[in-house]
Parts: structure tokens; C-alpha cells; sequence
């Protein structure tokens, strides 16, 4: 027997190999959901194109984290989380057509606010990693936080332009983007543990972790999910809405 982070953990309890090979069936359905696309959706590069930086990312990720994980520096992990948010920020403003440099300010302001005292509540409070630049925490953790807050913002942008392109108020496209970018992370509280083990939980128990300890863990990760993501929406709303008041008093 040996000793794991979460509790005991048998010899016989390693993590399955997937060879390359098998991975690759894993790929197939995307091939379905392709001819969808093409058919209804009209965009036939966009899945590919997707799919392709989704493997070629995972992949050099996996290599630049092997490092990572050996460097113990505060600047690095601190490089690594600035970059995240700078990048999730420009993702998150991809569907917006008008004004996209001041939405990505606002989007910047919205994900590095919103997401960044979240990271710091779960770092220095709730697991009290010592050091708080842990690579291992620090930059996993990060990751999560922000990327939902990315896609949080990218719906409530998306849905506050489609409103008020429809001549619904500036309150009312606020207060419906909000209740749209929010969907995903209410319907993952509601499906926990009924419909799906989401997430850190399923890798930490595939990985032989006590299960009690992998909830504690997933809890904490649900919490600064719909953390991160109601802020970073509620900043960025909140700005969209002061930016357009101050764009029709100056005109």
C-alpha cells in the first residue's frame, strides 16, 4: 500500500494508460457533430478548427505543465495566471461585433476582478496552499476559475447584444443576460451527484482518492465556479451598462 494526498491508495489503483490509438476513438462522435454543424449550423471550419486547437493545446499544455510543475517560482505561477486572464478575456468577447477593444476591457476588468478574488479566497483561505504559488494548485486551480468566468461573460455579452438589438432596454438586457450567462453553472448544482460527477471529483476517484475527500474538493470547486462567474458577469454587465449611459450623454 501506499500513501496518496487524499487518503490510501493500492497498488492496483493507477490510473488506466489510454494509448494514442484509443484516444483517438474518442474523437469519433466530434465527426458526427461536425456533419451537424455543416448541415445546420452553417459553420464548417469552426468545429474542426476547434478541435484541432483543443488536441494541439492539451497536448503542449500537458508539456509546458510537466515543467511547470518543477519550477517553484511566484513569478512564473503569477506569469502563468496573468496570461489566462488576458487570453480568457479576448476569448470572451468573441461574439461581440461592435466596440470589441472596449469590450475587452471591460471583459479583462470583469474575468481579472471577478475571477481573481475568488482564486485568492481558495488559495490563502480555503486550501491555504503553502506557498500560495504551489504550481500544482495554483495553476490548476486558476485555470478552472477563469475559464468559467470566461464562458459566463461570453453569454451575457452575446445576450446583452442580441437584446438590446431587439430594442429592449439597456435594465431589461442586463437583467436577462444575467439569468442566461448563469444557466450553465444552476443547471450543474441542480445535476451534481444525480446526473453527473463532474469535474476534479471523477479524476481524483478514478485516481483512487477516498471519495469523501474528492466531495469536500468538489464543493469548493463548484462554489468558485458560480463565484467566479456571477462576478466577472455582474462587472461586466455593470460596465457595459455605464459605458453605453456615457456614450449617450456625449452624443
Amino acid at each position: 500500500m501506499r500513501i496518496a494526498r487524499f487518503g490510501i491508495l493500492s497498488e492496483d489503483a493507477a490510473m488506466i494508460e489510454i494509448p494514442l490509438g484509443r484516444l483517438a476513438l474518442s474523437l469519433l462522435p466530434i465527426l458526427f457533430v461536425g456533419w451537424i454543424s455543416c448541415r445546420w449550423g452553417g459553420r464548417r471550419g469552426t468545429l474542426p478548427v476547434a478541435t484541432g486547437r483543443m488536441v494541439v493545446q492539451l497536448f503542449l499544455v500537458g508539456y509546458l505543465l510537466s515543467f511547470l510543475f518543477g519550477v517553484r517560482s511566484p513569478w512564473v505561477t503569477l506569469g502563468v495566471v496573468v496570461f489566462m486572464i488576458a487570453v480568457s478575456a479576448w476569448i470572451a468577447i468573441r461574439t461581440v461585433r461592435v466596440g470589441r477593444w472596449d469590450s475587452y476591457r471591460d471583459a479583462l476588468l470583469a474575468i481579472g476582478i471577478g475571477g481573481g478574488l475568488i482564486y485568492v479566497l481558495v488559495i490563502f483561505g480555503v486550501i491555504a496552499v503553502d506557498p500560495w504559488y504551489e504550481p500544482k494548485y495554483a495553476i490548476s486551480l486558476s485555470g478552472m476559475i477563469f475559464a468559467n468566468a470566461m464562458t459566463a461573460v461570453t453569454l451575457s455579452a452575446e445576450r446583452y447584444d442580441a437584446e438590446r438589438e431587439g430594442g429592449r432596454s439597456a435594465e431589461h438586457a442586463r437583467n436577462t443576460a444575467w439569468n442566461a450567462a448563469l444557466i450553465p453553472q444552476v443547471n450543474t448544482f441542480l445535476a451534481v451527484g444525480l446526473v453527473a460527477l463532474p469535474g476534479i471529483m471523477t479524476g481524483q476517484v478514478i485516481a483512487g482518492a477516498d471519495p469523501m475527500e474528492a466531495v469536500r474538493y468538489q464543493i469548493m470547486v463548484m462554489a468558485m465556479v458560480m463565484g467566479s462567474a456571477g462576478l466577472a458577469v455582474a462587472i461586466f454587465l455593470v460596465r457595459r451598462v455605464q459605458g453605453e449611459a456615457k456614450a449617450c450623454a456625449a452624443a
